[in-house]
């Protein structure tokens, strides 16, 4: 293995019903590279796995199940054990599809340059921190990209997408970000029928992401400063943006979908009451966020990290004429009117799972050459969510214009082994936690 170190409502309306049509079925559709120059002339599409992880992996399981005519030709990842697993995986599942080569495994913080130049199509997976070096590099070598969400964790990175979305744009290069709720039937048949006005003008919408948390990863002997919180990674803002902005990016998603727009201000509350311990990093474990529209309308936004308590992932809303609940596991949702009686409701227990239909439809348009590019909304739908976490750390309302315009940096000024993280623990092991009423947004 290589070590390295170192759109208007008609357009909104068009891809609701290409979802809908895809979300039924799988599409397999013959490679039209004729019509594509970013892919190969052999009518074969070369992947690149940067991010080795649960997710990487699974995504780029989801793409080879698409067609006969995908390989993965490389992978990189900051950890070697990562990478091998990931590799021993698909190799189980796909055979001949995995050809990647030994210097084709790129090791360290910095190999993702040299995996992306080897493929037609990038898959993202890496801890959002890394999300926008990585994106800039693959739009810079002229690669269609994959990205899971979210797409940043401070307002540079996030200006940064919006940036290279256009260059994306420019260059006829397909983007898609990992919000598999806007390729769910369930999701876009309920939002369908809301923009049509079934309850008429929504006033008041709600978004749970209630859970016991997610794994920790303890420190491992001989580990630098920062390749713990890399190894760690979900436990430092830098890195993961709190889990308001790692995992309930999807709920405010798909509230910015349903509305069209994105939140104006917010104002919240949130902190540390049982996920105390060093290895919790610096991330809250809880956030309540109340969030306003242009149009007046509010969602109330909460999202928890603490076990032994009430789960919840679902969202919800008050229309003039009625109510509507969406609960996105069950592939569910249902819309009743004023009385309480149900006048809609769509139930997918039978659909194909969302995360296959977004490699599905993606590869079909790959092959189609029929555009795609969701970074500006992923890249909204994230900003809406470290507006919310800039409300719950500092405990102040904040608009959307002084989130957008932020220029708190996150990130360490240098990406290598022995660099200074951006953040470090005290003489106990205790990392700064932020504080409301005294931290500060820009």
């Amino acid at each position: 293995m290589k070590q390295t170190h170192s759109n208007s409502q008609k357009g909104r309306r068009k891809f609701i019903q290409t979802s809908a049509a895809v979300a039924g079925g799988v599409m397999i559709s013959p490679l039209t590279s004729a019509y594509n120059p970013h892919i190969n002339v052999d009518n074969t599409i070369k992947i690149a796995l940067i991010g080795c992880g649960g997710r990487g992996t699974g995504a780029v399981n989801e793409a080879l199940n698409t067609g006969d005519d995908v390989r993965l030709v490389a992978m990189a990842d900051a950890f070697e054990e990562k990478l091998s697993s990931s590799y021993k995986n698909l190799l189980e599942i796909h055979g001949k599809k995995i050809s990647v080569k030994e210097d084709h495994k790129f090791i360290g913080l910095n190999g993702y340059k040299d995996a992306i130049g080897l493929a037609d199509v990038v898959f993202l997976a890496t801890p959002p921190g890394f999300r926008p070096i990585h994106f800039e590099e693959a739009i810079r070598q002229d690669k269609h990209v994959f990205m899971e969400k979210p797409v940043a964790t401070d307002a540079p990175g996030v200006r940064k997408i919006i940036e290279l979305a256009k260059k994306a744009k420019d260059k006829n290069l397909k983007v898609v970000v990992g919000h598999h709720l806007r390729f769910q039937k369930s999701s876009i048949e309920v939002i369908n029928k809301l923009q049509e006005g079934i309850i008429g003008d929504i006033i008041n919408m709600r978004a749970y992401f209630n859970t016991g948390g997610v794994w920790v990863r303890d420190r491992k002997a001989g580990m630098t400063e920062m390749e713990y919180q890399v190894w760690n990674w979900y436990y430092f803002n830098w890195l993961s943006g709190d889990h308001i902005v790692e995992q309930h990016v999807h709920d405010l998603d798909l509230m910015n979908w349903l509305k069209d727009a994105h939140p104006v201000k917010a104002q919240g509350m949130g902190g540390r009451e049982t996920r105390t311990g060093n290895e919790y990093g610096q991330i809250f474990d809880h956030h309540f966020v109340e969030y306003q529209y242009p149009d007046g309308s509010m969602l109330n936004s909460q999202c928890r990290h603490q076990k032994g308590c009430w789960n919840n992932w679902s969202d919800a809303g008050q229309g003039t004429k009625g109510t509507f609940d969406c609960i996105p596991a069950r592939q569910s949702s249902i819309i009743y009117d004023k009385n309480g009686e149900i006048i809609w409701k769509y139930i997918g227990k039978d659909d194909p799972e969302p995360h296959q239909v977004e490699q599905t439809e993606f590869f079909r348009m790959l092959r189609q050459d029929e555009y795609i590019n969701q970074a500006e909304s992923g890249a909204l739908s994230t900003m809406t969510a470290i507006m919310g976490r800039m409300a719950t750390y500092s405990g102040q309302e904040i608009t959307w214009d002084e989130a957008i315009n932020s220029n708190k940096n996150l990130l360490p000024k240098e990406f290598s082994w022995d660099a200074e993280p951006p953040v470090k623990p005290d003489e106990n092991g205790a990392y700064p936690i932020p504080m409301p009423g005294t931290y500060k947004i820009t």
